[in-house]
This record gives C-alpha cells, sequence and structure tokens, in this order.
C-alpha cells in the first residue's frame, strides 16, 4: 500500500472540493510547502481534519494533482484503475462496432474519473497520454488493466510532463506489436495517416471529429476553401472530398507540407491540385488582402498560444482580431469555421469575440450551428474547463 499524506484545505475552497471539483491546486491548500513526492496519494481534509476527498500528487500546468474518489476506505490500486478504464471502455461500446471510423478517445481524464491520463484507439494500438510524473507512477496499473480488459496490437505513450509541461521526447512504444506507421485508421469512412512514434503530436486532432464531417458533408461542395494553422491537412482532405473547388492550406511548420501531402494521398486525392503553403499564417493574412484574394470558407483552428519570429498569438487576448483578420478574405455569403481548444474561457465569452469582430469591421453575421467534444471525449459536470472546445459555424451577411 503506498503512503499517504494529508493535505489540508482552506475553509474558503472547501465547499467546492465538497461539491465535486476534481482538480488540487495550491492556492487551496495550506500546507503547500511541505516536500510531496509525485504520485503520493493525498488525502484532502479540511481545517477540523475532516475528510473531503483522496487523489494523487501530480503536477502539471494546471494544479498539484486530482482527487480521485470521496470515498474515505477506497483504496487506489490496481482494482480501482481496473474499474475506471472498464467502465470507460464500457461507454464507448458503439466506436469499436463502427467500421467506419477506428480512431477515439477511450479515456478521457477527469471525465472518466482520473484526471491527468488520456488513452486514445488507433485501430488496434492504444496511446496513453501522462500529464504528470504523479500519474505515470501509475503507469503498470493502466496498462494491466489495459491487458486484461482489451486484445490490443500494441501499446504506446506520450510523456507530457517535462520541466516546461510539454512533451518528453522518446521512443514511446510500451508493449506489444510495434506499429508500422504511418498506421491508417478511416474517420467517418476518410482515411488518415497517424503515428505514434513520432514526437507529442499524432497527426490528427480527435475532438474534431464532428466538425471535420459537417465542413464535408455540409459546407465544402464547390468551394473555395483555406484552411489556417492546417497541422496535417485534415480540414482541407474533408473539404476535398466533399466536392470543394480547391483548398489551401497554410501553416508556419516546414514538415506541415510533406504532412498534408501524405493525407491527400492516402485518400486518393490528387495534391498537386490543392495549394498548401508554409507561411506564417498572419503574414498569409496580408498577402491575401494585398492581392485580392478572398475565399467561401475560412477555418481557423490555432493552437491556445503559439509564437513565431514576429508574432506571439494568445486565444484568449488574439481571438478576436484573428477573425477580423479572416472577415476582411471571406467572401460575402461565406463561411468562417471558428474553433478554439483553450480552456480558459467558455462558450459566451467565445461568441462576444466574434460579436466584436464584426462589431469592429462593420460586417454583419449569423451563428450557423455550433459544436464543443464530441461523446467519446466524456467530461465531468464537476469540471467545466474540461469541455475546452468550442466551434462555431459563423455565416458573413
Amino acid at each position: 500500500m503506498r503512503n499517504e499524506t494529508k493535505l489540508k484545505v482552506k475553509s474558503t475552497f472547501e465547499k467546492r472540493f465538497r461539491d465535486g471539483f476534481p482538480l488540487i491546486y495550491k492556492e487551496a491548500i495550506l500546507n503547500k510547502d511541505e516536500e510531496i513526492r509525485e504520485g503520493t496519494i493525498v488525502r484532502l481534509v479540511d481545517e477540523k481534519n475532516r475528510f473531503i476527498g483522496k487523489g494523487y500528487y501530480g503536477i502539471q500546468n494546471k494544479g498539484c494533482g486530482w482527487l480521485l474518489t470521496r470515498k474515505e476506505n477506497e483504496q487506489i490500486d490496481q482494482r480501482f484503475f481496473t474499474i475506471k478504464v472498464k467502465g470507460a471502455l464500457k461507454k464507448r461500446q458503439q466506436f469499436f462496432h463502427d467500421k467506419e471510423t477506428t480512431a477515439f478517445r477511450i479515456f478521457n481524464g477527469e471525465g472518466d474519473g482520473i484526471g491527468g491520463l488520456t488513452i486514445d484507439y488507433f485501430d488496434g494500438y492504444y496511446l496513453i497520454n501522462w500529464y504528470s510524473e504523479g500519474i505515470y507512477q501509475f503507469k503498470d496499473f493502466v496498462i494491466e488493466a489495459l491487458r486484461s480488459l482489451v486484445n490490443f496490437k500494441g501499446i504506446y505513450e506520450k510523456k507530457r510532463f517535462d520541466t516546461k509541461g510539454t512533451y518528453m521526447e522518446d521512443d514511446d512504444f510500451v508493449t506489444g506489436e510495434r506499429g508500422e506507421f504511418p498506421i491508417i485508421v478511416k474517420e467517418n469512412g476518410v482515411s488518415l495517416a497517424v503515428y505514434l512514434n513520432d514526437g507529442a503530436m499524432v497527426g490528427v486532432f480527435l475532438d474534431q471529429r464532428e466538425v471535420r464531417k459537417t465542413i464535408r458533408d455540409k459546407y465544402s461542395k464547390e468551394k473555395t476553401v483555406l484552411n489556417t494553422f492546417s497541422y496535417t491537412g485534415a480540414f482541407s482532405v474533408f473539404a476535398a472530398l466533399g466536392g470543394a473547388a480547391k483548398t489551401t492550406s497554410v501553416d508556419l511548420a516546414n514538415r506541415s507540407k510533406s504532412k498534408t501531402i501524405e493525407q491527400f494521398s492516402v485518400n486518393g486525392i490528387d495534391f498537386e491540385a490543392q495549394d498548401i503553403i508554409v507561411e506564417d499564417v498572419f503574414n498569409y493574412f496580408k498577402y491575401a488582402v494585398r492581392k485580392k484574394l478572398k475565399f467561401d470558407m475560412v477555418i481557423l483552428d490555432p493552437p491556445s498560444f503559439a509564437r513565431s519570429k514576429k508574432h506571439t498569438f494568445s486565444a484568449a487576448k488574439d481571438y478576436k482580431n484573428l477573425l477580423k483578420e479572416a472577415i476582411a478574405i471571406t467572401e460575402k455569403s461565406g463561411i468562417i469555421v471558428a474553433s478554439t481548444n483553450c480552456s480558459t474561457f467558455g462558450m459566451g465569452k467565445f461568441k462576444g469575440f466574434i460579436e466584436k469582430a464584426f462589431k469592429e469591421t462593420g460586417g454583419k453575421y449569423k451563428l450557423l450551428e455550433e459544436f464543443s467534444l464530441p461523446n467519446d471525449f466524456k467530461t465531468s459536470d464537476d469540471y467545466k474547463e474540461g469541455n475546452y472546445l468550442k466551434v462555431v459555424f459563423i455565416k458573413k451577411a
């Protein structure tokens, strides 16, 4: 049995934890200066030493650990992890039966009862993301849970907890058989090339599945589409398969070009008929204005925070101005797909950015539809920040 350490909660934060909030954060703890090892089981108590909950200590960018149970005598052991993973798998059964989609999330952190841990499925391979050294101390429990519950080709992992909170370069292979990459997975019938062994990212963000399908099925036919911050071009591929007249993908990363060519190619699309541009998106906006370029659809899916030589972008501060740049090069009656994964503000504030951007450019607009996380990305009602994705389809009047 692991050692337990007591963490005393300030009275002003007590109700929040008792009501179910799962993230342990330093400001809430009275004895926070104690040296606590990552992965230590912590008991949260109030100022009168009354039990609140039990979890683990693990520093990540959001806090210093997660509550896992409100039951004082529940052990955080192999059985605990196996039950949590089993429950999560049960909720995703319909995905395992869908031949058109072979990549999805099977465990989503605090939404499935264990903050700091996610597990994704890629056609027989499982990828575990560890978001702190603390949760990584439970690695054997998680691997054993998967071994006992599922058949797998192989298991890979991403350790996202170096000193800057970023990905730690590693081989990433854990057990089973090594994959031959790229693995070609399906998403709503579309092929996507993924790499589980090559850096922090695998080649596709699974949380955008419904958005990509909507772009393909409803909005891209015969349209000119600009995909900014395009990464490996997945939105462009779906637009092209939906009958887009032409797609233009723009991303600053050099490797985005070869990765985008690959995604077009595995779907039998002539990539030479598309534009794939390696450039700072903000410079491209200026170029498009100079050349009087306009698009029927502009897709905006920037990282929450990004830095290039000339620009620093923060979604919380700069999204409104990014929208203004997009509005300037969107055709009348054109569509802007505005997306953010920034967890520091909600949908209401995001729509406020949209309203201000159109007001300041003197334009009118209509909100067509909106998306948050798909249902394999299960979230907790007690932790609203976990439901980070906000996507709005906007029609420029």
